[in-house]
C-alpha cells in the first residue's frame, strides 16, 4: 500500500446523479477520496460541491465510457490527483430509446442495440481495462458493475426491452470472466442490482430511494479479502441470473 497516502481512492462512473451520486456520497462517508465521474461538465461540478459540503473529499473526473480517448485520460487524472484506485464502480448506464417498437424484439432497433451495449457492456470493459493498472497499486481491489435483475434470464423481471435487458445479461456474464481471470489476484469484481429505484431513469416512479440502491454497491465495495466473487447480489442477498 502507499505508505505516503492512505486514504482509499473510488472512482464512479455515471456519479452526478441518481444511484451514482447516492454510491459516490456513501463511499465519502466511509472516508473514501471519491473521484466522481460524468461527461457533462456542470453536472459533475455541481455533484463534487455537494459531495465536498457533505464532508466528502471529492475531485471532478471527465469520463465518456464510449469514448477511448476520454476513458484514458480520465485514468491519467485519477494517477495524478491519487496516484492509485481502490474501488471502481461501474455504474454509468443507459436505458436507450423504447419508443415506436425500437425495444420490441420483433422491431429492435439494431441502432438503439449498439448505442446500448457500448454505453453498459463496452463502457464497462473500456473504463475497466483502462483503470486496471491503477487498482493493481491498491492492496484489496474492488470492482462493482451495476446491473438489473432485468438481466436475469431466470427472473425475466420488468417490461420487454431487448437493448436494455439484454445488456446487463452481458454485463454480468463479462463480469463472471473478469472473475475467473482475477480468481489468483486480490482483484474481486462482482455485479450489483439496485433494484427498481425512483431517479430520472424510472421517471422518479419507484418504490426505492438512490440510497437504498446504492447500498450494495456500498457493500460490494468494500468487502473483505474472502469476500464473493464473480457473483450477481441484490441486498437480500444473490440474484439467480
Amino acid at each position: 500500500m502507499d505508505s505516503v497516502n492512505d486514504t482509499k481512492t473510488a472512482l464512479v462512473t455515471g456519479a452526478n446523479k441518481g444511484i451514482g451520486f447516492a454510491i459516490a456520497q456513501g463511499l465519502g462517508e466511509l472516508g473514501f477520496t471519491v473521484a466522481v465521474g460524468a461527461r457533462d461538465d456542470a453536472r459533475r461540478k455541481e455533484a463534487v460541491e455537494r459531495l465536498r459540503a457533505a464532508g466528502a473529499d471529492a475531485f471532478g473526473v471527465a469520463l465518456d465510457v464510449t469514448s477511448d480517448d476520454s476513458v484514458s485520460a480520465a485514468a491519467k487524472t485519477i494517477e495524478r490527483e491519487a496516484g492509485r484506485l481502490d474501488v471502481l464502480v461501474n455504474n454509468a448506464g443507459i436505458a436507450g430509446r423504447a419508443d415506436g417498437g425500437a425495444q420490441d424484439p420483433t422491431t429492435l432497433d439494431l441502432d438503439v442495440l449498439r448505442e446500448v451495449l457500448d454505453t453498459n457492456v463496452f463502457g464497462v470493459v473500456r473504463v475497466t481495462n483502462a483503470m486496471l493498472p491503477l487498482l493493481g497499486r491498491a492492496s484489496s481491489p474492488r470492482i462493482v458493475n451495476m446491473s438489473s435483475n432485468m438481466g436475469s434470464l431466470t427472473l425475466r423481471t420488468g417490461p420487454v426491452l431487448a437493448a436494455y435487458a439484454p445488456s446487463k445479461t452481458l454485463l454480468n456474464s463479462v463480469t463472471a470472466q473478469y472473475a475467473r481471470r482475477f480468481a489468483d489476484t486480490n482483484v474481486i469484481v462482482n455485479a450489483a442490482c439496485p433494484g427498481y429505484v425512483a431517479t430520472d431513469f424510472t421517471g422518479f416512479n419507484a418504490p426505492r430511494t438512490p440510497e437504498q440502491g446504492a447500498a450494495i454497491a456500498i457493500r460490494l465495495a468494500t468487502l473483505p479479502d474472502d469476500g464473493p466473487r464473480g457473483g450477481f447480489f441484490d441486498d437480500e442477498g444473490a440474484v439467480p441470473w
